[in-house]
């Protein structure tokens, strides 16, 4: 595994470019909690204080994706790696559903937030965070789910799909970053490359591929009916956030009259000008409204 010096040295990039004081690099630590199966799950754990806020990717991604959301926050938090992604062990039966995720995660925030004011979860990381507030409620209470509902379907996510289900290995960096500006037009080279470093790798004959299992978001297993997930957001007894990405089709109209029919109280934010990973397109926006969830 990479040093985590390595692994933040690109912080201060991701403090300038959002226009966010640098006063040096903040204390964030890597911890990992052993499964009873021996699999490892990893995160960075942010501050020195009982965390405040657990955070959890989308599909094909890593914590990192939260690091300017954690710079802006500035409170005590953790990011999780979700099993078959960043640092964090693959599954031998590549299952990464979320009832899956939920089952896996449980005793890693059990052990490393477990009176954290706030579970976000982003897309696959939302139904995540849905299914662990089913499965165990006593660890979440409040819940923000990022720009996903169990409505969302295939058509809704191909483009995301095409993106994830590409090649497996890169012949060089710059090959898997021009494919990576190429499907985010909107976002700045320099937070891509960013992106890119913390989550794909280098192997010895100097080609390049991604950290996620690729058997997880192949052809094969998206069409994943996530229907039956409606009786976890039946399960929400906390208060509750919806944010929408307000480029984002991934969550339609219809969407969010499902989740208010059966969760009057939901509070529903729309980010303008984001796209489906608002952590990445608006991150300063994103902090600030989850900040004021944390503490309301």
């Amino acid at each position: 595994m990479p040093e985590l010096a390595d692994e933040l040295s690109l912080l201060q990039e991701n403090a300038e470019e959002a226009g966010l004081p640098w006063r040096g690099r903040p204390a964030v630590e890597r911890r990992e909690v052993v499964l009873p199966d021996g699999r490892s799950v990893r995160a960075l754990v942010w501050g020195t204080g009982p965390p405040e806020l657990v955070l959890l990717h989308g599909g094909a991604q890593n914590a990192h994706t939260w690091d300017t959301v954690a710079l802006a926050l500035d409170r005590p938090l953790v990011a999780i790696d979700l099993p078959g992604h960043g640092r964090s062990d693959w599954r031998e039966d590549h299952d990464y559903t979320p009832p899956t995720l939920a089952e896996d995660l449980e005793p890693v925030v059990r052990a490393l937030a477990p009176d954290a004011a706030l579970l976000v979860g982003m897309s696959l990381g939302g139904l995540t965070a849905l299914c662990l507030n089913a499965r165990a409620p006593d660890l979440v209470r409040r819940l923000a789910v990022v720009d996903v509902t169990p409505g969302t379907d295939r058509a809704k996510a191909e483009p995301i799909i095409t993106f994830v289900s590409g090649p497996e290995r890169f012949e060089s960096f710059d090959e898997l970053l021009e494919r990576t500006v190429a499907h985010n037009p909107t976002r700045s080279e320099s937070s891509l490359r960013r992106g890119v470093l913390h989550n794909a790798t280098e192997d010895p004959d100097g080609s390049w591929r991604w950290r996620w299992d690729p058997q997880h978001l192949s052809r094969q297993t998206v069409d994943v009916d996530f229907g039956d997930l409606w009786a976890a957001v039946d399960a929400v007894r906390v208060p509750f956030l919806l944010l929408r990405g307000g480029t984002s089709g991934v969550v339609g109209d219809d969407d969010v009259a499902e989740v208010r029919r059966r969760v009057a109280s939901v509070r529903v934010e729309v980010v303008e000008g984001a796209g489906h990973s608002i952590q990445g397109d608006r991150p300063l926006e994103l902090a600030r409204l989850l900040s004021e969830f944390a503490s309301s």
